[in-house]
């Protein structure tokens, strides 16, 4: 298995190759050539399989440079009953007849990131010993990514993190859990600007190649393709749990802002899982969902991006969108660095409605979407509280909303969970009149002493602050 740039650079890379890099060297990113095959006797085979086992089978599709025997024994330490709670790992919780919660936040710090991240620690360790090498690895957070990565790779050797977060956007407890880590390997950056500009910093360090190189750079955001198969597994796994049968199918509807949790699902839907509909939930910051009404894809500036009560959802510049679009467009990397590259620099936009493949987005890759306000994540809080008795954080809220407006008789609609509730406490005591519950391992995170240097929106100032140390 060999993967391509998104924006059709000659390279074919080895798995093991792009997990270290990130993004390709003409600013792309990477997919595999091809997406494997699973046939109805695979399904078959794969139902009931504990989630360890899945994992192996679906990551060893994609992965042929690491020996199986050791694959397979990095999916057993990742995924455990003592890691994330529970031996089902992501088990699913009905609703109702026909709408299901698929839970992926039971992970060290309660969000859907963990799933990948626990992984990716692993198979960088793994790596690098095998390579007898280090990796500076920079990112970007809108909430969950960075503590999910600061969790996974904290005392991990051979690997230093650089994260940075948009200054006073993250919730208090999701700078707490970030920035009370006192690991000498974790460095927090707190920029001042909302996180495209994070986002942007990243993109632009990766692209100096010398930079790069010299200090060995590289991603856990999830423009990282190991970060996005690992998510592959998960839609699987609630696949099989809501159904009894590989005739029947489902439906997905995933809280999107990046694109990356819901590329996984369009990934499996590629593969040949039987999904129906792949359904995206944004909060007031709607570029997809005005992508899949109109075709248009809009990227907002930084005073346009809104500070919601869902904001691991506050971007405008949805970077794995870029996969999505080369596949909408036939695999056609000269249009896609196009369209990402002089487009969207000059104009800040781009339209595919009048592309055919556009008007094929829904019918053939199943996407559909939809937008949730802060009204209605408060008003969706409630009603499933009162109804469940269930706590739902704010993000999952926006997917239920959404969730509810594409019901199709005999199609289980699975929603994913994305974080726990006690993340965005703020919100649910505006919306149920009390603090959500809080694991104990959490008591009193918000007092402790925090680790975090506050920088401008430059990527030069990220470059010397990881130069500095680098030594």
């Amino acid at each position: 298995m060999q993967y391509l740039s998104t924006r059709g650079h000659a390279d074919r890379k080895h798995f093991c190759e792009i997990l270290l890099e990130g993004l390709a060297p003409d600013g792309g990113l990477y997919l595999p050539e091809r997406y494997p095959q699973v046939d109805a006797a695979t399904l078959a085979k794969w139902r009931g399989l504990p989630y360890p086992e899945l994992a192996f089978e679906i990551l060893s599709l994609y992965i042929d440079d690491i020996p199986a025997a050791d694959l397979k024994a990095i999916c057993r330490k990742t995924y455990t009953e003592e890691v994330f709670g529970t031996q089902a790992i992501v088990p699913l919780k009905k609703l109702e007849d026909g709408l299901y919660l698929e839970a992926l936040s039971n992970g060290p710090t309660l969000a859907f990131k963990d799933m990948a991240m626990q992984l990716l620690g692993n198979l960088f360790e793994y790596e690098l010993a095998r390579r007898g090498e280090e990796l500076n690895i920079l990112g970007a957070t809108s909430g969950d990514t960075g503590s999910a990565a600061e969790y996974a790779m904290r005392g991990k050797k051979g690997v230093r993190v650089f994260m940075t977060s948009p200054h006073g956007r993250m919730s208090p407890f999701q700078q707490a859990q970030m920035f009370s880590l006192q690991d000498a390997n974790i460095h927090n950056l707190a920029i001042e600007g909302v996180f495209d500009d994070c986002q942007d910093i990243v993109k632009a360090v990766s692209n100096d190649l010398e930079f790069k190189r010299r200090y060995k750079i590289g991603t856990v955001n999830s423009i990282n393709w190991a970060r996005l198969v690992a998510q592959v597994v998960y839609y699987f796994a609630g696949y099989f749990q809501a159904t009894k049968s590989n005739a029947q199918k489902v439906s997905f509807t995933v809280p999107s802002g990046n694109f990356g949790n819901i590329c996984a699902g369009h990934v499996a839907r590629m593969m040949g899982l039987p999904i129906e509909r792949l359904v995206a939930a944004t909060n007031e910051n709607d570029v997809l969902d005005e992508f899949f009404r109109t075709g248009v894809y809009r990227v907002r500036s930084s005073a346009d991006t809104h500070e919601t009560s869902s904001p691991s959802m506050d971007i405008s510049k949805a970077s794995n969108f870029e996969r999505f679009v080369f596949d909408l467009l036939g695999r056609d990397g000269a249009k896609v660095k196009q369209l990402f590259g002089a487009e969207l620099s000059a104009k800040g936009q781009f339209d595919l409605s009048a592309e055919p493949a556009f008007k094929q987005a829904a019918q053939r890759y199943g996407f559909v979407s939809g937008k949730s306000t802060h009204a209605d994540r408060l008003a969706t809080i409630r009603d499933t509280y009162e109804r469940f008795k269930l706590v739902i954080d704010t993000h999952t809220a926006d997917g239920l909303k959404v969730a509810r407006q594409y019901p199709q008789p005999g199609v289980p609609m699975i929603v994913l969970e994305t974080a726990l509730p006690i993340k965005f406490a703020a919100t649910i005591v505006e919306a149920l009149g009390r603090e959500p519950d809080r694991p104990a391992k959490f008591q009193g995170i918000e007092a402790l002493p925090k680790r975090v240097t506050l920088l401008r929106s430059d990527a030069q100032a990220v470059k010397e602050f990881i130069a500095g140390h680098c030594a």
